[in-house]
């Protein structure tokens, strides 16, 4: 029998329902309070998805096509892996509340989307809008097949020379 099952736990650990070693968080315990689930589930997508809110404070089916756009360039995923990432962000989105601003916030660092890995659904880094605006460069670097070390310590020292000693 075939599960996937375990593609759910990055999702919930990419919104802090989960801790990193799989125990439930209090975030967990406030979503289990319906009362507040909808408020707390606000919460987690805007810590998880912060460059979406980006785009639209209170995203929507309507904005299906910037979020996949989103998705698609930030993880640099095919158009399907980036629709059904899209799918899962805005089901989520039909769970929560953005009415008020949700709970209480703090400031965690860059804004950023979650980091999923690619098939999987949508949702990893606690992130936070950041009050100015800023630019966000993810370089790939595709290293050559080979066992000598010293290719890759060539390659590294240029980066930190050309990118961190400037």
């Amino acid at each position: 029998m075939l599960t996937n099952d375990r593609a759910y736990i990055p999702l919930l650990k990419a919104l802090g329902f989960l801790s990193p070693d799989g125990k439930p968080t209090s975030r967990y315990h406030a979503y289990r309070d319906h009362s507040r689930s909808s408020k707390v589930m606000a919460e987690a997508l805007r810590d998880a998805y912060a460059d979406i809110f980006l785009i639209k404070e209170t995203p929507s089916n309507s904005d299906r096509a910037a979020i996949v756009g989103k998705f698609k360039s930030y993880h640099n995923t095919t158009d399907n892996v980036a629709g059904l990432m899209a799918k899962t962000f805005l089901a989520l989105c039909d769970m929560a509340d953005f009415k008020d601003g949700g709970v209480a916030k703090k400031d965690s660092g860059p804004a950023q989307i979650a980091n999923i890995p690619e098939g999987m659904p949508s949702g990893s880094h606690r992130a936070e809008h950041k009050s100015t605006p800023g630019l966000h460069y993810n370089i790939q670097i595709h290293l050559p097949a080979t066992k000598d070390v010293e290719v890759y310590n060539a390659i590294f020292k240029s980066l930190r020379e050309h990118l961190y000693d400037n």
